[in-house]
């Protein structure tokens, strides 16, 4: 299957293309970070960042944004390129699977049903204070229950959430600077790297050992990578894709060092191969720095053989990823679903919205 690629073990991949009950939990919430102009590209502009993840999150249950005028754009000039969360919605309406949705701090609530986790969004992380409940939302989410599954699948959308997964990366020691992918083909990635520097010298962590783990993500962080994290810690048991880039490295991380000797085996971090393939990061070389054991898969959409101009430009390095939307095609492949059907109704969906 040309469309996949697998970095690593295939013995979990293989283990999940035989099971059937899964649900998608997206984890979802906003940033201060993403309103810095130039760090984020998950939204017209730095102010409508506020409105992504609610307008994402209604996309893919009830099929259309109210919360906002049109679905989330990316901020290219004239250009206009659709959100990833039509990828994400293809594949979740292909493999009827049911969705959850994580609340962890919308600023402009969805109107939807939710599970909220945390109420507030996540602070700018240049002040050195971006989450100051980190265990209690890593304790809330530990106890979420979804046992009743073969496996999951856990996605995000968390505008400025590169640069969040940078800095917890920075703060637990890991050679992340240059690293991170982007939503453009200019990851803008010195702006990035001041950014968690910044926040670190404010938190007094600059160059130091962490005494605890957790104040990575207080300081950093945001607050779905706890979350994510608690959910693996409690359903360690079951095969778990993470849908997602180089954030879920972040999630890794954490994980590894509260839990030194956790195992690795069955988790799978899945991405779209805009990411996997990205020459301005590394995804694989983070995952590996985290744990030998982690396997990097990615698939490819294939756009460039659509017509559509706008789904057109996600070869070329623009939006690349976000919303589970790598994770779930990766998930419906290995399914057994055809990649022409699912890029015709991603055609579609994008004409409609």
């Amino acid at each position: 299957m040309d469309e996949i690629k697998i970095y690593g073990s295939n013995k979990t991949v293989n283990k999940i293309k035989n099971l059937k009950k899964t649900t998608f939990l997206c984890v979802m919430g906003t940033t201060e970070t993403s309103k810095i102009p130039g760090i984020s590209a998950a939204g017209a502009s730095p102010e409508d960042t506020k409105y992504t993840p609610s307008a994402d999150a209604e996309l893919i249950t009830i099929g259309k944004v109210k919360c906002a005028k049109d679905i989330p754009q990316a901020p290219f000039k004239s250009l206009k390129l659709p959100t990833p969360a039509l990828i994400s919605k293809v594949c979740l309406k292909l493999r009827n699977i049911p969705t959850k949705i994580i609340d962890v701090g919308f600023e402009i609530k969805p109107e939807i049903e939710t599970i909220t986790i945390n109420e507030k969004p996540t602070e700018n992380i240049q002040t050195g204070h971006a989450v100051e409940n980190a265990e209690e939302i890593f304790e809330k989410a530990k106890k979420l229950n979804f046992q009743d599954n073969d496996y999951l699948i856990i996605g995000e959308s968390v505008p400025g959430g590169t640069t969040t997964a940078l800095g917890v990366l920075k703060a637990l020691g890991y050679n992340a600077d240059y690293k991170i992918s982007g939503s453009s083909p200019e990851n803008p990635h010195e702006l990035k790297i001041n950014t968690v520097n910044e926040g670190l010298k404010n938190a007094g962590i600059y160059n130091k050992q962490l005494k605890q783990p957790m104040d990575a993500i207080k300081a950093v962080g945001d607050a779905m990578i706890p979350t994510i994290a608690g959910l693996i810690i409690s359903h360690k048991e079951k095969p778990i894709i993470l849908a997602g880039g180089t954030q879920m490295t972040a999630v890794c991380a954490l994980l590894k060092k509260l839990e030194p000797t956790f195992d690795f085996n069955n988790i799978i971090i899945a991405t779209t191969s805009y990411v996997a393939g990205e020459e301005s990061s590394d995804l694989i070389d983070i995952a590996k720095q985290i744990d030998e054991n982690i396997t990097v898969c990615s698939a490819n959409p294939e756009f460039e053989k659509t017509n559509n101009e706008a789904l057109n430009y996600y070869p070329k390095g623009y939006v690349k990823e976000g919303v589970g939307a790598g994770g779930l095609l990766f998930d419906s492949l290995i399914h057994n679903e055809d990649i022409e059907e699912i890029r015709n109704m991603v055609v579609e969906e994008v004409l409609k919205n």
